[in-house]
């Protein structure tokens, strides 16, 4: 489907939110309700959308339950409305406020990423580097660091002997790299994407720093993952990345990834059950399309059977005796997009702008849509965790 760069359908259908196997899989995600003034858990099925809070008040509680698609299949719930109406409410610019619209489908879950999982994106992450976040040296950079690494990278694991020894080549070449340490060495690059609470759905905007001149998105799959380290479902993101910002320096990391709605998640959870689990997405394929009010369009396909970091390993890197997370976290995988077909002039590659549609899709769980704006113009995010305790508290959910 090609989506329109304006208009108000923008976003899509109902159908295109769903998994192409909708009638078999079990999703949950959360809506706000303005009847009960916050956000609410919801199962969708059939279409339809179901509040379960009454049940299970939050995402995380249903999380953390030992088998939580089981539990989710036999839940009726309070209906909603359908998923077309909640939907075609939720981009801002339409929504009534009187009516329910969709929220990201995590809650009180740590949000978390890992970064430079595929051999392609890691060597676009060296370029940052070396171009100290100059779009204009990329290209150059580009080809002499392809030359200096060769091709071999894809099939090398992390953190073996191979590795070691390509290491110790490329540091004596003069061409070794941070982000070739993450890919490669032992340790899985994973940082806080963004804080709870934080994250944006499908239908609205998402946002770059207004400063930012060399930026774009990262299609990726996120895991859902419990306080025991279990996977138990698995969503789409879009892991927003201002190049001109990492790359003049990794410890501005934060700056580059953590701005007012430089997350979006969603559109639901697909929990895990014996349709949908680990090995499937270990064979997603994840498509992205963006297109600019300029009559501009990008289409690229990530591979997940093409990651470095097996994802069940990198789970076992955020979460275990090192490292609790008792509310559970969401941890998308990483990327393989490496966007450098040009835009406006020959060399200089991609970077967004303001009104970008940005669709982000696999067949099993649907399709992520948000639109580019200035993270500063953005809705701003200003209902934390204080705000929703109180709200369940009001309502006698806790």
């Amino acid at each position: 489907m090609t989506l329109p760069p304006s208009g108000p359908d923008w976003f899509g259908t109902a159908a295109d939110a769903l998994p192409d196997d909708a009638e078999e899989s079990v999703l949950i995600g959360r809506i706000w309700d303005p009847l009960l003034g916050g956000p609410s858990p919801v199962v969708v099925r059939g279409g339809e959308v179901f509040d379960v809070s009454t049940d299970f008040p939050t995402v995380r509680d249903i999380c953390e339950l030992p088998e939580p698609a089981a539990v989710v299949a036999g839940l009726a719930g309070r209906w909603v409305g359908t998923l077309a109406e909640v939907l075609a409410n939720t981009g801002v610019a339409s929504r009534d406020p009187g009516r329910p619209w969709l929220l990201a489908p995590v809650d009180l879950q740590a949000v978390k990423a890992a970064g430079v999982t595929f051999a392609v994106s890691m060597i676009e992450r060296v370029i940052e580097e070396r171009a100290r976040g100059d779009l204009g040296l990329a290209a150059d950079i580009r080809q002499r660091t392809l030359a200096g690494v060769g091709g071999d990278l894809q099939d090398l694991s992390p953190g073996s002997a191979e590795a070691a020894r390509l290491k110790s080549l490329l540091v004596a070449e003069g061409i070794w790299s941070q982000y070739l340490e993450v890919g490669i060495g032992p340790d899985a690059e994973i940082f806080t994407k963004g804080q709870v609470l934080s994250a944006v759905g499908t239908a609205v905007a998402v946002g770059v720093l207004a400063a930012s001149t060399w930026n774009n998105p990262e299609p990726e799959v996120a895991l859902v993952v419990q306080s025991s380290g279990r996977a138990v479902g698995a969503t789409l993101g879009n892991d927003v990345n201002l190049r001109d910002v990492e790359g003049r320096s990794a410890l501005l990391l934060p700056k580059a990834k953590d701005n007012n709605a430089s997350c979006a998640l969603g559109p639901l959870v697909r929990l895990f059950d014996d349709r949908f689990d680990l090995d499937r997405v270990r064979r997603l394929e994840v498509l992205l399309e963006i297109e600019g009010e300029d009559g501009f369009r990008l289409e690229s396909v990530s591979d997940m059977t093409l990651m470095s970091r097996d994802p069940e390993s990198l789970v076992a890197q955020l979460v275990g005796p090192h490292h609790q997370y008792p509310d559970g976290a969401v941890l998308m995988l990483g990327t393989m997009f490496a966007p450098i077909q040009d835009r406006d002039r020959p060399t200089e590659g991609f970077t967004h702008k303001v009104g970008d549609v940005v669709r982000i899709s696999s067949p099993p769980l649907g399709t992520l849509v948000n639109r580019v704006q200035h993270a500063e113009e953005c809705e701003p995010w200003d209902f934390g965790v204080r705000d929703l305790m109180g709200n369940l508290a009001r309502r006698g959910l806790l």
